[in-house]
């Protein structure tokens, strides 16, 4: 049977954290540079205890007045450094509840940077490895990210999402651009539906894309989170796909 994880940016400041836990199957929980703090992760990795889901660190530019989503030039060394400390943190956090990090997701424009600069993407994997070489690495399916991860030897799953359009060399189309994120439900959950079996997507541009990726991420900041997550889970069950977290 075709499986796939179904992934979750939470711990951000958003209300419906609880009923997005009970629908995907991995987390990406907000370490305090874009968003959250030490009481918000502890809440939330209780929450993906208390689900069986998958908890994953979400490091990200120390910039919470742009939520991480704006580029920020640091060294290889800072950039290692910012990484590090926010994957410890929340390593510490969990551990006080008996749970454990399991994987790790970039978040933002730091994702996206490391997505295509051999620098950033090293850096990243120099932080992961420093912390725990176990710990898999989440990164934009078919990118520099995860050719870098595997290169130093990390378990890394590529990555797709939902509620993002993508263009045609494989990239998700920047949000300013109209139709760049997915609103209606539907048609994100069949956007994570044709992924999950391997099948074309459309692009921004209306060309077909495939993209090859092991688990989906779903904005946890989004407007119709919650109804897309529970539509995007029983279309994907509903047509035979095994819906699984990934774990270490």
């Amino acid at each position: 049977m075709t499986s796939i994880d179904l992934n979750c940016d939470l711990g951000e400041g958003y209300p419906h954290d609880a009923e997005l836990m009970g629908i995907i199957t991995s987390t990406n929980i907000a370490c305090g540079g874009h968003a959250g703090d030490e009481a918000t992760m502890s809440a939330t990795v209780r929450l993906a205890i208390e689900n069986d889901v998958a908890i994953g660190a979400h490091p990200g530019y120390r910039d919470k007045e742009n939520f991480g989503r704006t580029y920020q030039a640091l060294t290889s060394d800072e950039l290692t450094d910012l990484v590090t400390e926010q994957i410890a943190l929340i390593i510490n956090i969990a551990a006080k509840q008996n749970g454990y990090v399991s994987h790790v997701k970039p978040h933002g424009a730091l994702y996206n940077r490391a997505a295509d600069d051999p620098m950033t993407a090293a850096a990243i994997v120099k932080a992961i490895i420093a912390v725990d070489p176990s710990l898999i690495l989440f990164g934009l399916a078919e990118s520099t990210l995860v050719t870098e991860g595997r290169n130093a030897g990390l378990r890394v799953v590529g990555e797709a999402f939902a509620d993002r359009r993508y263009t045609a060399s494989r990239r998700l189309a920047t949000r300013s651009i109209e139709g760049a994120v997915i609103k209606d439900p539907v048609v994100a959950a069949e956007q994570a539906l044709w992924i999950a079996k391997r099948q074309p997507i459309s692009t921004i541009d209306g060309s077909e894309v495939r993209i090859e990726a092991e688990t989906i991420c779903l904005h946890g900041d989004g407007v119709n989170a919650v109804s897309t997550a529970r539509v995007m889970r029983r279309i994907l069950e509903d047509n035979g796909i095994e819906v699984r977290r990934y774990d270490r």
